[in-house]
């Protein structure tokens, strides 16, 4: 059975990079960390995922670049990176220079890939949920790889892979095989579901349970019991999500209440 994580309790957010201007972005990024978070994200899309479906719209690897320069405390990454939308030596060494700009506080989020419109306009096989879960596989294993021989090698030897998505059949048991981190999305006893199968996994990957650090997404309405209902499960991390740069000042008072909720909890 999973029990509560020996990791500190971390905070997360993560900005839509869409409907928005650079500046206003980089306002954002610059804003959340001096509040105090563990990390910030961005997401791997072509286009919006709401509102106007031609609206603004900036690509992720770029603006982490940009987030390593705004930042000089918070980890940073993107949640998650499309894997099939680049070939997997070229992110390596996209996500090992990154990790330099960053002095080593990248984290290489990567999924399978969902969103069809992307894989259309831009040209890229949509295939099946199955063949980009493969695929998936085989770009761990060349990332990996190219990390070992390519020079220079990331700050700390690698960087650390968290892997975003459920699937107790083929998501969960890559993660067990390569992830560093997972990320999910449910409830606290979806979740709890999740994290067991994940442990099952582990074990036939002979790998320890405790070095998969598990991240979840919270909600600005949740409760306090509900996050530690999260943290009861082995969560040790939780990533909220505000939107787009514009929605942020609305926001604030949910996330600085998210921060003092991490605090209480590192000093119980």
């Amino acid at each position: 059975m999973t029990q509560q994580s020996t990791h500190p309790i971390k905070v997360g957010v993560q900005i839509h990079p869409q409907h928005t201007t650079y500046k206003d972005f980089a306002d954002a990024v610059r804003r959340v960390e001096d509040l105090g978070v563990d990390s910030i994200w961005n997401w791997d899309h072509f286009f919006p995922l709401s509102g106007d479906p031609q609206g603004n719209h900036f690509e992720s690897w770029t603006l982490l670049t940009a987030m390593a320069t705004l930042t000089t405390r918070a980890q940073i990454g993107c949640l998650v990176t499309g894997n099939t939308y680049r070939n997997p030596a070229l992110l390596s060494n996209m996500a090992k220079t990154v990790d330099h700009i960053s002095d080593g506080r990248l984290i290489l989020g990567i999924g399978a890939g969902w969103f069809e419109r992307d894989y259309k306009e831009y040209g890229y096989d949509f295939g099946t949920a199955g063949s980009r879960l493969a695929a998936l596989e085989e770009s761990l294993v060349t990332i990996k790889h190219r990390w070992e021989i390519d020079r220079p090698k990331p700050i700390h030897g690698s960087v650390p892979i968290l892997i975003g998505g459920g699937g107790e059949k083929k998501t969960l048991r890559i993660t067990a095989k390569y992830a560093d981190m997972w990320n999910g999305l449910g409830d606290p006893e979806t979740i709890k579901q999740k994290m067991q199968v994940l442990d099952e996994w582990c074990a036939k990957e002979d790998r320890n349970p405790s070095d998969i650090e598990r991240t979840v997404i919270t909600k600005a309405g949740d409760s306090d019991e509900t996050r530690d209902a999260f943290i009861s499960t082995g969560v040790s991390q939780l990533i909220i999500g505000p939107g787009a740069p514009q929605d942020l000042p609305a926001f604030f008072p949910a996330l600085e209440q998210l921060i003092r909720w991490r605090d209480s909890r590192n000093k119980a």
